[in-house]
């Protein structure tokens, strides 16, 4: 079966205001869902949650979004949006791999890398930056993630060769697919000052008990378990593993309270100690 693989952004009490900010920029976002803890979306059809979790975990460049434009008007009017208040990392240019490239982050330190027709099957694609001690795992990488996903195949991978400026064999550029979703990874071996935190996650969002401690135990294997369903890879990339009865009972008024209270005590999600808790 195939399950649903979202992102999840945090903030510092001001999700709601970052998922309108993202909905006048790109325009194609669609709220599913707003409470005071998250804020439910897609963009470009693809799932994102809001969360309103404090100042604990800044966004870094360690995941970024590759958004592909389709003509040069598109991309500048993106861009111009994008860096005002915001910081650029990498100035809107010709490269020799994009005739038009840019990166930055916007106010909110989320990152982004516009690209000129760049190919992948969604329009928003998460991009993982192996840096530290990750670096040069990114293949590997690749191969556990897509272990673990049922429809998953690799893209492209694209390896430094001898003369190139980082160490032969790290991957430059490689994109793969989780569930028919596509993602980005790359290898740095710089002397970059950020790794993987829980300022981005993913979610994955089952049916069944079953699922979650599938899911739950594969990942958390040689990584380590965090608080409300929330857990580390061996990578140090952050994951959330949640139940799909999560959703109603945290929109519903009368059951949020109890729920909350509930899940803040778990580290795994138990479903059958949720409900017990709304009875």
């Amino acid at each position: 079966m195939l399950h649903s693989i979202g992102t999840c952004l945090w903030f510092d009490g001001k999700a709601k205001e970052a998922a309108h900010y993202y909905k006048e920029i790109f325009g194609e976002v669609n709220i599913i869902s707003e409470n005071p803890m998250a804020v439910v979306y897609t963009l470009f059809g693809r799932r994102f949650m809001n969360l309103n979790a404090g100042p604990g975990y800044p966004i870094n460049p360690s995941i970024s979004f590759y958004v592909s434009a389709e003509t040069d008007s598109e991309l500048d009017i993106i861009w111009e949006k994008l860096i005002n208040e915001g910081k650029i990392l990498m100035p809107l240019n010709k490269y020799p791999w994009s005739e038009k490239y840019g990166w930055c982050a916007d106010k909110f330190g989320v990152n982004w890398q516009l690209m000129l027709g760049h190919k992948s099957s969604s329009k928003v694609m998460p991009h993982l930056l192996f840096t530290g001690a990750n670096a040069g795992q990114a293949k590997e990488a690749i191969a556990y993630y897509s272990g673990l996903f049922v429809d998953s195949k690799t893209i492209i991978v694209d390896e430094y060769k001898i003369g190139e400026p980082d160490v032969a064999g790290f991957i430059k550029y490689a994109q793969f697919e989780l569930n028919n979703l596509s993602f980005g990874i790359m290898d740095s071996s710089a002397p970059h000052k950020f790794t993987f935190n829980e300022g981005v996650s993913f979610v994955v969002t089952v049916d069944t008990q079953e699922e979650i401690d599938f899911y739950w135990e594969y990942l958390v294997k040689d990584g380590a378990p965090g608080r409300c369903g929330w857990l580390k890879d061996k990578y140090g990339v952050s994951w959330q593993v949640v139940p799909s009865m999560l959703g109603k009972l945290m929109t519903n008024p009368e059951t949020a309270p109890k729920a909350t209270y509930a899940f803040l005590q778990m580290s795994k999600f138990i479903i059958a100690d949720l409900e017990k808790a709304v009875e």
